[in-house]
């Protein structure tokens, strides 16, 4: 702590990334990261973009990346908003859209925790909503009668770190029961499995729709992300961040992005890759007496019923295997773990049969 800090900062409590170790012979499984790589004509595309160009400024609109997404999604560019990966998406969400006369933001009590981090950054009001038993989100608990209306709804869908999706009539209820409440629908994950609120966009003006190249397009070191919203939600974007930082998207990747998302074809080998890992990643564990919960995105989530599974996350990491392990409430004795490939998710397996065998 410093006298010169800024009175708020003392108070702050930063979100914590999954641990980025160096050691020889690593399985990184505790950070979401695509096992495959991103699409060649991707790479081809951010190659061609390293010349002479870099010394004049982006695109300002970033209009071709907006029409390519657009199109993929059938909607206008219009409706396209561009940041440096759906983290900053989300900054700009809360501070566009979460501070209303105080009334309070949704959030299920077990989600993506960067969302208590911006609540605390942007001092936005808000209530956690618990999850049920079998850490799902039950419709009612957001459109149900409320003394308060609140600011907003957010939810990751696929559920982050469970895993479990939403289906689309229990978003479509949501949006619909609360009209004058922000529902944002974060889907980092929604291409492993789960069905897209973007196909909702033309019913509900109050729904936004978060996606990330990070996983499905296997762009993490990029740092691309967009939201889907009607106009008017755009402009509240657009002004927070032109009052922040008005060339977020750099030209590598503007290029690198469009073309990723234009290369469908590799984007389904890839993606259908994971989901095939996953199918056999869940049962391997069950057949080690794991519990897995149902999963729509690129990692599982799983507890041994008679196994603490922070000594089984210490015991993994001995063996240069890394995943990821919450210390927080109803949730403390899961794993998250990453689907990598087939290979990869044999030796995390071979692994744990070792040390369920050997702490046996």
């Amino acid at each position: 702590m410093s006298k010169l800090w800024s009175d708020h900062v003392a108070g702050l409590v930063p979100y914590v990334p999954g641990e980025q170790a160096r050691m020889p012979n690593l399985l990184k499984l505790n950070t979401n990261e695509n096992p495959y790589g991103p699409s060649p004509r991707a790479l081809e595309a951010m190659r061609a973009a390293l010349g002479d160009d870099l010394r004049l400024y982006p695109d300002y609109s970033a209009l071709a990346l907006r029409q390519t997404i657009a199109r993929h999604h059938g909607l206008d560019a219009g409706q396209v908003f561009l940041g440096n990966g759906s983290d900053e998406i989300l900054a700009h969400v809360f501070n566009a859209l979460f501070l209303r006369a105080g009334r309070p933001l949704l959030v299920p009590d077990i989600t993506y925790s960067f969302y208590r981090t911006y609540c605390r950054l942007y001092q936005v009001p808000h209530r956690l909503v618990p999850l049920d038993a079998q850490f799902a989100i039950r419709v009612e608990d957001y459109a149900g009668p409320m003394a308060v209306e609140p600011s907003g709804i957010i939810f990751a869908n696929p559920n982050a770190p469970t895993g479990c999706a939403l289906p689309l009539a229990s978003i479509d209820a949501i949006a619909r029961a609360r009209p004058d409440s922000a529902v944002v629908v974060d889907e980092a994950y929604v291409d492993f499995g789960a069905d897209s609120a973007a196909a909702l966009m033309d019913r509900h003006d109050n729904l936004v729709v978060i996606h990330t190249l990070s996983k499905s397009r296997s762009l993490a070191g990029l740092r691309v992300g967009y939201a889907l919203a009607h106009p008017p939600v755009v402009e509240a974007l657009s002004r927070v961040k032109d009052s922040f930082n008005s060339y977020p998207m750099d030209r590598i990747a503007l290029a690198g992005a469009q073309a990723a998302i234009e290369d469908e074809a590799y984007f389904e080998q890839s993606r259908r890759a994971v989901m095939d890992a996953r199918q056999t990643l869940a049962g391997e564990l069950r057949a080690l007496g794991f519990e897995v919960l149902p999963s729509e995105a690129n990692f599982v989530f799983a507890r041994h019923p008679a196994r603490d599974a922070a000594a089984i996350q210490r015991a993994l990491r001995e063996q240069a295997i890394l995943v990821r392990h919450f210390k927080s409430p109803r949730i403390e004795q899961f794993l998250r773990i990453t689907v990598g490939t087939p290979e990869e998710c044999a030796r995390l397996c071979r692994a744990l049969a070792q040390i369920l065998s050997e702490s046996h």
